[in-house]
């Protein structure tokens, strides 16, 4: 009975050793596979870099080309400038003859970048392109590799609109340094509420609200202020809106209104130069005494406003052109006709911008301040016609600008809904540390 029974246990054990046996090979064998793949090595990663991006600038792929950029120095020219870079004189020439008519070189300014391209695998590496950069939008190409030709362009212009507000504390000019924005909106905000605001005498405690934009190029570099599209000033407790709306699309006439659809300009400026350059040297009169010429009476029918050479001169009101030319003592002079009424002139100018037949805008440039024909210094002398007689414009009752067109009236005021309810929610940001308690006149605006 033993002897049976003892077989098959036998067998199971001997079956067992066996698929030990299997299971330990197996393992060693795995084992000695791992150790040998740990002990070669590691594969190379190959890392394929991206080729760089053809960096672009001006509408060129400046990896074609060895790029010079510089700015103009004390003494530059245009000639100089591609003379030591290796242009012969005869070509300057014939590039300056043959791009005159759309860019004057001579007009290069001190301190103003410029760009050369020039070639590659030559040794002189020399110049086939000019890019001068008289702002920091606008740029000038010249071109004379094969043929030469020249023109002018400019960087895209991305808009911005912003919001701002503030208290005046000490003047408009320091409630804008404060707030830390370009003192550009300060003659903005001055010429806009010229007629409507005295800006001589602010109230401390004033406020402003302001909707506005701002240029940039590459989306990150500042390049100034764009426009005021929207403003509210609050002087003496009364509240000032100011919409800018344009009228005129063909002449390009933009003015500012305020909530009812008023004007807040008058037909004509107070003077042909800007605010801050205001100073008036002798005033219209018909029996001044003038030591020149043996202290004799003679009329002055003009006003006289004293500034430094070059200051723009702009027209006091819209109008044509009806003489621009330069003629004995009246020196270089401009003559506009405002309407059937009014027509001013300004003398004794350095240089003028405008033609006969031309339509200018309020505020346009006109000139320069000189000193040519009969004046012992620089200045512009202002003449006023009304009906065909030189009057003092200064005691004249001067018209209101022209009223919105009643055509327009209903659009405007669909068009300032939105900018009014944005500028009414813009938060006063007051001062900080400090309080404003008293009303105390503040006399002058810088």
């Amino acid at each position: 009975m033993g002897k049976r029974m003892g077989r098959p246990h036998l067998q199971y054990r001997k079956e067992t050793m066996r698929i030990g046996k299997i299971l330990l090979l197996t393992l060693l064998l795995i084992a000695f596979n791992a150790c040998k793949e740990s002990k070669e090595e590691p594969k190379e990663t190959v890392q394929i870099e991206a080729p760089a991006p053809d960096p672009m600038e001006f509408g060129f792929h400046l990896n074609d080309y060895v790029v010079v950029k510089d700015t103009v120095r004390d003494g530059d020219t245009f000639g100089k400038i591609l003379e030591k870079n290796h242009v012969g004189y005869g070509t300057v020439f014939n590039i300056v003859e043959k791009t005159k008519d759309t860019f004057d070189v001579s007009k290069i300014g001190k301190g103003k970048p410029y760009t050369l391209l020039c070639t590659k695998g030559d040794s002189l590496q020399r110049p086939e392109c000019f890019i001068y950069q008289p702002n920091s939008i606008d740029y000038v190409v010249i071109k004379f590799k094969d043929s030469i030709n020249a023109y002018t362009e400019s960087k895209p212009v991305k808009i911005v609109e912003k919001e701002t507000s503030g208290v005046i504390t000490s003047s408009l000019s320091g409630a804008i340094d404060e707030a830390g924005l370009s003192q550009r909106l300060v003659g903005d905000m001055s010429d806009i509420y010229a007629w409507t605001i005295d800006f001589f005498r602010l109230q401390k405690g004033d406020q402003y609200k302001l909707i506005y934009t701002e240029k940039y190029i590459n989306d990150t570099t500042f390049v100034g202020i764009d426009k005021i599209k929207a403003a509210y000033f609050k002087h003496n407790d009364e509240p000032f809106y100011a919409f800018e709306f344009e009228t005129d699309s063909v002449k390009q006439i933009i003015d500012y209104y305020d909530e009812k659809a008023k004007n807040l300009r008058r037909a004509f400026l107070k003077a042909p130069l800007i605010f801050k350059n205001i100073r008036i040297t002798s005033r219209y009169n018909l029996r001044r005494r003038i030591k020149l010429y043996g202290n004799r009476i003679r009329a002055h029918k003009g006003t006289d406003f004293a500034a430094p050479q070059g200051t723009p001169i702009i027209s006091t009101a819209n109008g044509v052109v009806i003489e621009s030319a330069r003629r004995g003592g009246n020196g270089n002079y401009v003559k506009v006709k405002h309407n059937s009424t009014y027509t001013t002139q300004y003398l004794h100018m350095k240089k003028r911008k405008v033609k006969v037949g031309e339509f200018v805008k309020q505020g346009d440039v006109i000139g320069w301040v000189g000193m040519t024909g009969n004046t012992s210094g620089p200045h512009v002398c202002y003449r006023f016609w009304k009906n065909g007689r030189q009057v003092d414009p200064f005691k004249q009752k001067l018209p209101d600008a022209d009223p919105i067109d009643a055509k327009l009236k209903e659009s405007y005021l669909e068009f300032i809904k939105p900018l009014k309810t944005q500028i009414d929610g813009i938060e006063i940001q007051l001062p900080q540390e400090e309080e404003i308690i008293e009303q105390a006149p503040i006399t002058a605006i810088n």
